[in-house]
């Protein structure tokens, strides 16, 4: 569900501020930001830290989160989703370049990896 949306916005605005879902007990999905304040265009990293604060407040309601970034690597730009379930975490990135000339983005092959616990530590 971020993935995708992520993409989605790549490819209309060229970027995009982090952005979650939760899955709660009962499985249901929910996408949701962070917090962007009066600022039109905050510090991704403080709406990043807005959406991890409300999740840590209510992960008694879930089960499994994602967080989903666009971040910059040695080597390009690229969306970054962490993943994590009460009982365990990963991450995926998802390389991309713009496009110069025209609209658009090109992705790279999605690379999977570990991460850092957040929510449930």
């Amino acid at each position: 569900m971020t993935l995708p949306f992520a993409q989605q916005m790549l490819q209309k605005w060229a970027e995009f501020y982090p952005l979650g879902v939760a899955v709660g007990t009962g499985g249901e999905a929910q996408l949701f930001g962070g917090d962007t304040g009066p600022d039109d265009r905050p510090i991704s990293a403080t709406v990043h830290a807005s959406l991890l604060d409300g999740i840590r407040r209510a992960r008694a309601d879930y089960r499994a989160v994602a967080i989903c970034s666009d971040v910059r690597l040695p080597d390009s730009d690229a969306v970054r989703v962490e993943l994590e379930h009460q009982d365990g975490q990963v991450m995926a990135v998802l390389p991309y370049t713009k496009k110069r000339f025209s609209r658009g983005v090109e992705y790279g092959e999605l690379r999977g990896g570990t991460a850092t616990r957040q929510v449930w530590t």
